[in-house]
């Protein structure tokens, strides 16, 4: 099948198929008359397969290697695990970071909405950003 009936049958964009050619994680057949790509049904297995690990946060880097495993037909269900867990792991600590962010704004447009603008005068740009911690007794 061609580049277009790969990305429909798998739900994703040409421009996908072509990377993911480009990447490894796809084999194509080359036509010798023409010099495209023909994909097999092997290639909407690893393409539907990539598909879903990318939903669940895999890279596709991770894929491959995965991909890789299962070539060399190897269970790659331990590193599956494995790459999870730190992906799992550092999406929690993202999330903390972010949460604590989102505190942080939340703090600042609270305080700002009492502060009167103010213009640059070549002591300060803007007095909301340069004197929030003030205003947070230090916190910053």
């Amino acid at each position: 099948m061609k580049v277009s009936e790969l990305a429909r049958q798998a739900d994703v964009h040409p421009d996908t198929v072509r990377y993911y050619t480009r990447e490894g994680l796809l084999c194509p057949d080359r036509d010798p008359d023409n010099g495209y790509h023909h994909y097999n049904d092997e290639d909407l297995r690893r393409l539907r397969f990539a598909r879903k690990a990318r939903q669940l946060g895999f890279s596709l880097s991770q894929i491959g290697a995965i991909l890789g495993e299962a070539d060399e037909h190897q269970s790659p269900c331990p590193l599956v695990r494995e790459l999870f867990e730190q992906r799992l792991a550092a999406v929690e600590q993202e999330l903390a970071e972010l949460t604590r962010l989102r505190d942080r704004m939340r703090q600042a447009l609270s305080a700002w909405q009492s502060m009167p603008d103010g213009s640059p005068d070549g002591h300060t740009i803007c007095r909301l950003i340069e004197h929030w911690d003030d205003a947070q007794g230090g916190a910053a």
